[in-house]
């Protein structure tokens, strides 16, 4: 645990005091998952400099953030399916899920707090978008846009489709390995952190933006 927090940029320990309880709901999860299909279709309003421009070094474009969340959810996908699958019907309403300690820590650490991000990350090298900045046309855009759209919705329809489903039966394991395992409300939460998260990203993009054309 402690090396994977090294591998992440962490240099203490102090995501460990103890946090309040963390309760999910498909409910909560589905609408805010609609807010970010959301801003995303708003994105694709903007130009193609603009998606794919960087305005600091060492910095991502706009794309390049929508492609590093196609491929990290690519771990989840056919797990969610299979997971979902194999469950079964549950014949009592399902009630507010309580995360994990370990796997509510992972899922905090992901989460922003309004307008910034908490903590600072490095992306794992399989996570980092392969674009090739001169090359990337309004096709190209266009495509990971396409593939943003049909991920994501498989996400939101894997939270609607397990409303009905025993959940505390099945584990998955998290796109950064077997190190930390989720019921499917856990990794649910998340992805949507992790997808909340980098929206601060792009709106500090957009904003960065924004100053240089002033």
């Amino acid at each position: 645990m402690l090396d994977y927090l090294k591998i992440c940029g962490f240099k203490s320990t102090t995501i460990f005091k103890r946090m309040a309880k963390l309760f999910l709901t498909p409910e909560n999860q589905i609408q805010r998952l609609n807010i970010v299909l959301n801003n995303v279709v708003s994105l694709q309003e903007l130009d193609t400099d603009m998606l794919t421009n960087v305005s600091v070094p060492d910095t991502w474009s706009i794309i390049e953030v929508l492609a590093h969340l196609n491929i990290a959810y690519g771990p989840y996908r056919n797990q969610l399916d299979e997971a979902i699958s194999k469950m079964t019907d549950s014949n009592e309403e399902q009630k507010p899920f309580r995360a994990r300690t370990w796997q509510k820590m992972m899922i905090e650490m992901q989460r922003p707090k309004g307008t910034r991000r908490k903590w600072k990350m490095k992306t794992m090298k399989r996570f980092e978008p392969l674009l090739d900045r001169k090359n990337i046309g309004k096709e190209k855009v266009e495509d990971i846009f396409r593939e943003f759209f049909e991920l994501h919705c498989h996400l939101k329809h894997s939270i609607l489709k397990s409303r009905n489903k025993d959940i505390s039966k099945i584990k998955i394991t998290s796109g950064i390995g077997p190190i930390v395992k989720f019921y499917l409300p856990e990794s649910f939460e998340f992805l949507l952190c992790h997808l909340e998260r980098h929206m601060v990203q792009i709106d500090e993009i957009l904003n960065q933006q924004k100053v240089l054309t002033q």
